[in-house]
């Protein structure tokens, strides 16, 4: 399959998890009627961005996986004949939690996860408190439209885990995300850090060749305190903008991808070809100093 229709969905999320999950589900039609093949949704959808603050009780939002989100999205995956792209809250066993995406064919079927890998421990971003890092390694999983490649939000900073990602074969890259602005900053702040989060996962579409599709949440949370920036986009095999989403509205959107792209791309700006491998041994250290 040379093409593919991928559908984003850009959404404000609630204090009520199950309404977030209908509301997803929702979305998910709508991306479908729309032509979509594959659905995106955003990290952690089903629940306000809860690592603002180091709460106990927020544990409660975890869940197994697979498990009742999951379910629930198998059932509109099938019926919709989409694959769907879940970001979820996993409980792993007791006291041990996991930021996890799920991933549903277009007939249902539960295909894998992938846990967040890099894990940010911010202001207003904690998640080390909530969150073990990943132990599955890099994913690619074989859907019914393609081969994707699926990393989440912090991931989206390192060349290391799109480029292994890549190499193991994905045909897109997609990144569920939620990043937003302190309220309080100054709008050339604001528009340094998001022109930094776009510039470097285009860069991955350009280093590795191919489509990489970045969903973030958008709207005010945190009481006011974080404004999500939304700004979601969809990027060709060249880092070419195909879309991208506004910084304050709610979208559902599908982008039609050329995956023969890539082929092109990666002839003419051999970037795989001339990779020097047996160079490449000291990127494993922490940092190469004289110690």
């Amino acid at each position: 399959m040379s093409k593919v229709k991928v559908g984003v969905v850009q959404m404000t999320c609630g204090s009520d998890k199950q309404e977030n999950l209908n509301k997803a589900i929702e979305q998910v039609k709508e991306a479908a009627a729309k032509g979509a093949q594959i659905v995106c949704l955003q990290e952690l959808f089903t629940s306000l961005y809860f690592c603002d603050v180091e709460d106990y009780d927020n544990f409660n939002l975890a869940e197994a996986i697979p498990g009742p989100s999951t379910d629930a999205l198998s059932t509109v995956a099938k019926a919709c004949g989409v694959v769907i792209i879940a970001s979820l809250f996993e409980k792993r066993a007791q006291g041990l939690y996991h930021n996890t995406t799920a991933i549903l064919d277009a007939d249902g079927s539960y295909l894998g996860k992938y846990r967040k890998m890099h894990i940010p421990d911010d202001p207003a971003f904690y998640e080390k408190f909530y969150f073990t890092p990943g132990d599955l390694g890099y994913k690619v999983f074989k859907t019914k439209f393609g081969k994707i490649g699926v990393l989440i939000c912090w991931d989206q900073w390192y060349p290391e885990a799109s480029r292994i990602t890549a190499l193991m074969g994905a045909d897109i890259l997609f990144y569920p995300t939620a990043i937003g602005w302190d309220t309080t900053q100054d709008e050339e702040t604001n528009q340094d850090q998001y022109n930094a989060w776009q510039t470097i996962q285009r860069s991955h579409a350009v280093a590795n060749g191919v489509p990489v599709v970045s969903v973030n949440r958008v709207g005010f949370e945190q009481e006011g305190a974080m404004k999500f920036w939304g700004g979601s986009f969809v990027a060709n095999a060249q880092g070419k903008l195909l879309y991208l989403a506004s910084h304050d509205q709610e979208e559902t959107e599908v982008i039609e991808l050329d995956l023969s792209q890539t082929d092109y791309f990666r002839k003419h700006w051999p970037f795989l070809r001339d990779r020097r491998i047996e160079t490449y041994a000291p990127i494993t250290k922490r940092f190469i100093d004289e110690d």
